[in-house]
């Protein structure tokens, strides 16, 4: 889960997790110890998300039919975007390359200030550190959220499915978005092979009442001296519309 990105903390505690995982397999740091790869210490997603996002270039306009022509026909103008390709790709492999070196020298600096610490001590301070994630002991899902077939695109969420309650995490954030505890969960199922669906029975009350609490108090009207006839009858409520009846239903894409 750490590797795969799924434990939402700093890059110093991530240095920390390797460091503490280097103890673990090879004991005291030793320039003769085998080495295991950056990427099975660190995930890689922290070291691509340094490097520069690329930018989105219009082609230059030539001037002429000809010459646009021309360019187009003798394949120049391909060659010149398939060359700055190749130029941009190196130069991020190489920014990449520095990065994982500056990484990787910051772990190896961790790992020496735990000379004498044990193996048993090692995982215990590392799961100790994983633990401190409010969401520890979940399992993840990537997902798509998609709160209705007629609103907005599909956001990307992570689903937690613990022991007590169902969360919903946007990637790399701590804290969940919102937790519903399975007691308010009304139905739940699969209604084809990549859509899961839950149902919150109390979503909709929650909303009404948090929207009532932020409206002013009316002043009362004075009652009439008269009953009025076409008035419901006194301690009866209006009928519901439907729209009271159906809780949201959101629909979660794995």
């Amino acid at each position: 889960m750490v590797l795969r990105g799924y434990v939402p903390t700093s890059e110093e505690t991530l240095q920390t997790l390797a460091a503490l995982r280097l103890q673990s397999l090879n004991s005291d740091f030793s320039t003769q110890a085998p080495f295991p790869r950056l990427e099975e210490l660190f995930p890689p997603h922290v070291l691509h998300a340094r490097l520069p996002a690329p930018r989105r270039r219009t082609p230059t306009k030539c001037r002429g039919a000809r010459l646009r022509a021309g360019l187009l026909a003798g394949g120049l103008w391909g060659q010149a975007l398939a060359k700055q390709r190749a130029e941009r790709d190196q130069r991020l492999r190489g920014r990449l390359r520095e990065e994982g070196a500056s990484t990787m020298a910051a772990i190896l600096e961790k790992w020496k200030l735990l000379q004498g610490m044990g193996r048993p001590e090692a995982m215990a301070a590392y799961v100790a550190l994983v633990r401190e994630w409010p969401g520890f002991g979940s399992t993840l899902f990537d997902v798509d959220l998609r709160a209705s077939p007629l609103g907005a695109s599909p956001q990307r969420l992570w689903l937690g499915i613990g022991a007590k309650a169902v969360s919903l995490y946007k990637p790399g954030e701590p804290e969940p978005l919102d937790s519903f505890c399975y007691g308010r969960i009304s139905s739940f199922g699969a209604s084809d092979s990549s859509t899961f669906r839950l149902s919150i029975a109390q979503l909709l009350n929650t909303y009404l009442a948090s929207a009532g609490a932020r409206q002013p108090p009316r002043p009362r009207e004075p009652a009439p001296s008269r009953p009025d006839p076409a008035a419901p009858p006194q301690g009866l409520c209006p009928t519901a519309g439907p729209w009271q009846h159906r809780p949201p239903v959101g629909s979660l894409h794995s």
